[in-house]
């Protein structure tokens, strides 16, 4: 009988050796088991190859290589894994495992299947009777090409390691807690779940974001940073000839730049109880390794793309993190009892494996857990021959609570805000975070950590709800503050605290605030985002900014980073540094796949540019995307208004504006824009409308000193109120009040050829004052331009 996909012979190979099928016949008996499975597992009937009839076996007698044509040519291969299948003399293991990950890894599957849910199996299904010697392991997973992952049939007390039988006399005394049923069931799971990612193959998600890549234009700018690089290559080679010294150079020390990859969940129940508890090892032992100031440690949702990842190779993943080494780890939860493998690899150059400990623990304390992650962070600190500072070391060995409940809720909390993080749209998971959080300080009243998380729950939540109270965040402040009284260490709380002050226009008490974060994690990405951030957009310090950003940019390498690469983009975008800008817009793509966001920035450029006809093409694409962004019919209307075609400017905005459900959906400084566009449509009464709102945000922002105000556009956009309803005198007024406020360091967001479009500025754009105004603001804009180049310059990037 044929496979149930054309062109294989079986859908299903059991291979064994001799040894392990003989007494119990435990091999026979789990054929048997496993075929009664699958009839309730599958519609269709699934075709095993076993063995049992000798003649029909593959034996050293038989014509090896045409037998294995035949029957190896199968779906699903289920090697028996014992303490005598590792051998590389035995016929099971030369002839039909390593035979199997050779022939599969050749034909039109290939070796790894991308399973429905998005993750890779591969086609060798392992199924593990014995614990088996380091050494053997290392063989198989040499063979596997990772880490052996497979069900277990382990019966394991003190001083027995044998295979799991049907029927257990003493099942209360299986140290793996296992039942011969459940692991039947969970092959027969597998089985399928492999079988259907075969027969309905996963379209690549890669796939429409390349075509998207191959129209970017091409970046000139690294072509000259490459020729330039060559070139002083060549030019050190020459000066180096020429210089005679008796002093050896010494070898050049490898950054120690660690990337650490979500653990592999082991565990025999791997479902959602563990997965928290799995992950939340992971995650503080990065944390730790953090810490240490002479690494440089990505973020957790940097690692996060990695996981379930078996078809890129560790150098592979180091090269993509921009790090040269790795940590892999895995884990085995059973009761309260689990099990830690972990090992630091050398990715850089020829991959090493330079360190390798195995850890297994009761857990009776919360210290049980983090004793271990302590020990593993200074394990790989001296490894790798760096010192720890006292006060490094005090963080590492903190107890963040002693409560286990306490610790249990707070790593299903931490789990779901990252997925909310990940996605902002999966609303739920902040719910579900602040109910974990809750349950968790219901245990533990000082768990700071919980604390803080909160805040940050409702700094997401309630942020533009508050954005005109006078007490805007204020709950924030005091639950960050709650949580330093009981943690002074706990960066996090002093991020938040930062965010808050620049949200309220203290600049100077924020920057504190972001650099105490980072003399507790000086790896920490969001907090040299968000003091880069304050100095690119508040502080008018656009090199400190660059600074900033770039250090963020360095540290993560995940969708939450685009929007610091959006920002970079942005700046250079305003200061003219057009490819520059597109550099990092497509960046942001490569991490967050927002096409629509991503041509939505080209079109702007363009408009920049005064590419006029160009930006429109970008904003209709960007529009064809996303029918529900509908800035992007306002943007077209906007671009044509600018190249002189005020006929089908209106055409947009009429469109716009009836697709426009409430006042509450536009933006903040957008008010004063839909009221023009009433106005022009005919709509005197509904334009009178939007300028009063925006009048009123102006002036809210403005005496609560947000950071509309701050950044000086509100005092822009007031003015623009003020001259387009006749007001001359409130208009120069605020105008000089923004000419005042902004600094040669600013994004200058306003500056140049807006200031010589803005239809609200049409009745006084000709009057010598507003042209002193507008030659003021292009000095100050060249002045930066000019700032901004000669560092490029100096960087080698121009």
């Amino acid at each position: 009988m044929a496979s149930i996909i054309p062109g294989y012979n079986y859908d299903i190979f059991i291979s064994y050796r001799q040894k392990d099928n003989k007494g119990d016949r435990w091999v026979s008996e789990f054929v048997e088991a496993l075929k009664t499975e699958l009839e309730s597992t599958f519609k269709e009937e699934i075709n095993i190859y076993f063995d049992i009839n000798p003649s029909d076996g593959l034996l050293e007698t038989h014509d090896v290589d045409e037998s294995l044509k035949e029957k190896l040519k199968c779906l699903v291969f289920i090697p028996i894994i014992s303490r005598t299948y590792c051998d590389p003399k035995s016929f099971a293991w030369e002839h039909e495992f390593k035979a199997f990950i050779e022939q599969a890894s050749k034909d039109k599957y290939g070796l790894k299947v991308k399973l429905p849910g998005g993750n890779v199996a591969s086609r060798v299904l392992p199924v593990q009777i014995h614990d088996l010697d380091a050494e053997d392991k290392k063989l198989v997973e040499v063979e596997l090409g990772g880490y052996l992952r497979g069900v277990e049939f382990i019966y394991k007390s003190p001083g027995v390691n044998r295979p799991l039988m049907a029927k257990e006399v003493n099942p209360q005394e299986n140290l793996n807690h296992t039942n011969y049923r459940d692991q039947i069931n969970k092959v027969a799971n597998a089985i399928k779940e492999i079988i259907t990612g075969l027969r309905n193959p996963v379209r690549e998600v890669r796939e429409k974001t390349e075509d998207i890549k191959g129209k970017l234009p091409y970046d000139k700018n690294r072509i000259i940073k490459t020729i330039a690089g060559a070139l002083i290559v060549l030019a050190l080679i020459v000066a180096g000839y020429f210089i005679t010294t008796k002093a050896i150079k010494p070898k050049e020390e490898l950054e120690k730049s660690i990337a650490v990859l979500p653990f592999i969940n082991d565990s025999p129940d791997a479902g959602e109880e563990n997965t928290p508890f799995v992950n939340g090892l992971m995650e503080e032992i990065l944390i730790n390794l953090q810490t240490i100031k002479e690494f440089r440690v990505p973020g957790r949702t940097s690692v996060e793309q990695y996981r379930n990842v078996f078809d890129k190779s560790v150098s592979e993943k180091a090269r993509e993190l921009d790090v040269n080494y790795i940590v892999e780890g895995s884990v085995q939860k059973y009761g309260d009892r689990f099990r830690l493998r972990v090992q630091l690899i050398r990715a850089k150059g020829k991959e090493t494996h330079l360190w390798a400990r195995s850890y297994e623990q009761d857990i009776k304390e919360t210290k049980d857990i983090f004793g271990i992650q302590s020990q593993i962070a200074q394990a790989i600190a001296a490894e790798l021959k760096t010192v720890i500072s006292p006060e490094e070391i005090q963080i590492i060995e903190k107890a963040p609570t002693n409560n286990m409940l306490a610790y249990a809720l707070y790593q299903k909390g931490r789990e779901e805000f990252i997925k909310y993080s990940l996605d902002n749209r999966k609303g739920t998971s902040l719910e579900q975070a602040e109910e974990f959080y809750r349950e968790a300080l219901n245990y533990d009243t000082a768990y700071a950590e919980a604390i803080n998380g909160l805040a940050m729950i409702y700094w997401a939540r309630h942020y533009w709800e508050e954005y005109f109270s006078k007490h805007f965040m204020d709950s924030v402040l005091l639950l960050a503050d709650k949580a330093l009284s009981y943690d002074d260490q706990l960066a996090e709380a002093y991020l938040l605290k930062g965010d808050f002050y620049t949200a309220n226009g203290d600049y100077d008490r924020a920057i504190d605030l972001y650099e105490e974060a980072l003399s507790i994690n000086s790896n920490f990405w969001q907090a040299y985002a968000s003091e880069g951030n304050l100095y690119f957009i508040y502080l008018r310090d656009f090199l400190k900014g660059l600074e900033c950003l770039n250090k963020a940019v360095k540290l993560s390498h995940d969708k939450e980073t685009s929007p610091a690469l959006f920002v970079l983009g942005n700046g250079y975008d305003h200061l003219g540094f057009f490819d520059k800008a597109i550099y990092y817009y497509n960046e942001a793509l490569k991490l967050n796949n927002d096409s629509t966001g991503y041509f939505n920035n080209l079109a702007f450029l363009e408009n920049r540019r005064q590419n006029y006809l160009k930006a429109i093409e970008y904003a209709e694409h960007s529009y064809t995307l996303d029918s529900n962004n509908i800035d992007n019919l306002k943007s077209c209307g906007d671009f044509y208004l600018n190249l002189g075609q005020k006929d089908n400017a209106i055409s947009y905005y009429i469109k716009y504006l009836s697709k426009l459900d409430s006042p509450k959906d536009v933006w903040i400084q957008e008010a004063h824009r839909v009221g023009y566009y009433y106005w022009l449509t005919g709509h005197p009464r509904e334009a009178n409308m939007y300028f009063d709102m925006q009048k009123k945000y102006c002036e809210e922002a403005i005496e609560l000193k947000r950071q509309y105000a701050s950044n000086s556009f509100a005092y822009y956009d007031l003015a623009g109120v003020y001259s387009f309803r006749g007001d001359k005198g409130k208009a120069y007024k605020f105008l000089h009040q923004y000419i005042n406020k902004i600094g040669e360091d600013e994004i200058l967001t306003m500056v140049n050829f807006l200031k010589k479009h803005d239809p609200l500025f049409e009745n006084i754009r000709n009057e010598p004052e507003f042209q002193s105004i507008l030659h003021e603001v292009e000095t100050k804009y060249n002045n930066t331009h000019e700032k901004v180049r000669k560092w490029l310059e100096e960087q080698g990037e121009f």
